[in-house]
């Protein structure tokens, strides 16, 4: 079982705006709404990819209410604690005459401590050896940034296999589990390490020092560079495959659920790098966060090209 979990769900709401302008009056042209969040997103793609999951976290009012009949809608499994307040809406500004994707997002709902502990006995009720916990997006600003690293020392103590995607103070924190597989954005490692990674070669250095400090998979996503994939004593550099890009969001949530799904053993590497970048291609052609066809994932798998780096 893969388990996800949301602590800032969001409903999407994706405007396509021709030549969106500042300070000047826009008019939209297309309008859709999807449930969101990062961990809602993986759950969406692993369903997409045949693989079955658990989403979990925490929702509220009517925005809540609306992501909750969406997962059923699309028969995905689910267990939401539902909290006063209300979700909030994230709007994704698509303008296809300048190729630019604009996110405006509104903080979270206030999370509490004894509903966080509520949510924490869900999260881990029948979690064991076969379960994977994918911890992955920010938090409200009432929950404490030793959350994913708290839930990631659990989960590995009792033998699930543990997927963290966070940036700042959650990523610095859960580092320190050392969970199995971590997925940084460039600009994520960058704050990490404290200094710029300007080629493949300081990444890659970067990627394996994090595997030294007991990370077992490092996978770096590199947006139309594509991304870097550390594992043991390998290091591979996969190129973006060129599609056209309808919207940039999910795109390293699909890759997150991708990888939840290949399993360890013989060339686990290449099959993780080809399946990831798949997926995320096929993300990226799909309008809002809507999760792509397993048809097209499949059609892109033999086009993944990669390099191993030294």
């Amino acid at each position: 079982m893969i388990k996800t979990v949301t602590l800032n769900a969001a409903v999407d709401k994706t405007v396509e705006v021709q030549d969106f302008r500042l300070g000047s009056v826009n008019r939209i042209a297309k309008v859709q709404l999807d449930a969101g969040g990062k961990g809602i997103n993986v759950s969406k793609v692993i369903q997409a990819l045949k693989g079955e999951s658990m989403a979990l976290g925490v929702l509220a009012g009517r925005n809540g209410e609306f992501i909750q009949a969406e997962l059923e809608r699309r028969g995905i499994d689910h267990d939401f604690l539902f909290v006063p307040g209300e979700t909030r809406t994230n709007l994704k500004v698509v303008d296809s005459v300048n190729s630019t994707f604009t996110d405006i997002n509104e903080p979270g709902t206030a999370i509490s401590e004894d509903e966080l502990k509520q949510l924490e006995e869900r999260i881990f009720k029948d979690l064991g050896s076969d379960t994977s916990l994918v911890l992955s997006g920010s938090v409200p600003s009432s929950v404490p940034t030793s959350i994913y690293r708290r839930w990631l020392e659990r989960a590995n103590a009792l033998g699930g296999k543990t997927f963290l995607d966070a940036d700042g103070e959650l990523l610095r924190e859960g580092l320190k589990a050392k969970p199995f597989l971590v997925k940084p954005n460039l600009h994520e490692l960058e704050h990490f390490v404290g200094h710029k990674l300007p080629n493949l070669k300081d990444i890659a250095n970067a990627a394996r020092s994090l595997l030294i400090q007991g990370v077992e998979v490092l996978v770096v996503s590199l947006g139309s560079e594509g991304a870097l994939f550390a594992y043991q004593d390998q290091v591979i550099h996969a190129e973006a495959l060129p599609v056209e890009v309808k919207s940039t969001v999910g795109a390293g949530d699909a890759m997150v659920a991708a990888l939840t799904l290949v399993p360890t053993g013989e060339d686990y590497l290449t099959r993780a790098v080809r399946w990831s970048i798949a997926t995320s291609a096929a993300q990226v052609t799909t309008p809002g966060t809507q999760p792509p066809e397993l048809s097209k994932v499949l059609s892109y798998l033999e086009q993944v090209r990669y390099n191993y780096i030294s």
